[in-house]
């Protein structure tokens, strides 16, 4: 076996440059996914039913196709529809942003769903406006039990990221592509940003982990 990490040495500090810029563009499609999910899942459990109709198929676009043709039409089909020249990073954020949206809206709406419809019920008796009681009395609760669910679509996302270094972004990926094209040696960088990519996976497991344990604790 011919392997040699002091090849990539000098090229250690240009790759970890890519933690940031992939996390700055994860974190940022997270909150986007997050925000739309919780619109979402409250469109599908809504009494008007073109609200219910246009969740379901948002969700069925979303879910039914792949997220690099999702990253893809995003990336070539707006410049060449609307002229706009979008940047990697924003179509990499739209794309991971509305595609993580459809599951994050089927989580919480089965998290909402799950909370007992008695205190909903006690709620309206007491004439509590539907927006306080989903803010302050079902959605809290729901949290607490999609908090596993959540955390493993955000390592997932996390996971799936890579792929935007098929539309040229210098994520992790990228930069072990750069790395391995400059040194005529594909494997040795692909390892080290392997091991980059688990270290990511097993800190954002940890984090849920303690931060549910917290959450019962307070209970």
């Amino acid at each position: 076996m011919n392997l040699d990490f002091s090849q990539i040495v000098p090229y250690i500090p240009f790759i970890l440059e890519g933690i940031w810029v992939t996390l700055k563009f994860v974190i940022i499609s997270i909150i986007v996914g997050f925000i739309l999910g919780t619109i979402l899942a409250l469109c599908k459990i809504s009494r008007i039913k073109a609200l219910n109709w246009f969740g379901d198929l948002y969700t069925s676009i979303f879910r039914g196709t792949p997220l690099i043709l999702q990253l893809m039409l995003i990336y070539f089909a707006i410049p060449q529809l609307t002229g706009y020249d979008i940047s990697p990073f924003l179509s990499s954020i739209l794309a991971f942003g509305l595609n993580s949206s459809a599951y994050v809206s089927e989580i919480i709406r089965a998290g909402i769903q799950a909370v007992d419809k008695g205190q909903t019920e006690a709620a309206q008796a007491l004439g509590v406006p539907y927006r306080l009681m989903m803010k302050d009395l079902i959605l809290p609760q729901a949290l607490k039990n999609i908090l596993p669910a959540l955390m493993n679509e955000f390592i997932t996302l996390t996971k799936e990221s890579a792929i935007v270094s098929t539309i040229g972004y210098l994520d992790l990926m990228r930069r072990a592509q750069v790395v391995g094209a400059d040194t005529y040696r594909n494997f040795e960088p692909l390892i080290f940003v392997g091991l980059i990519y688990w270290v990511l996976v097993m800190v954002l497991t940890l984090a849920g982990k303690r931060f549910e344990r917290r959450l019962k604790y307070s209970d």
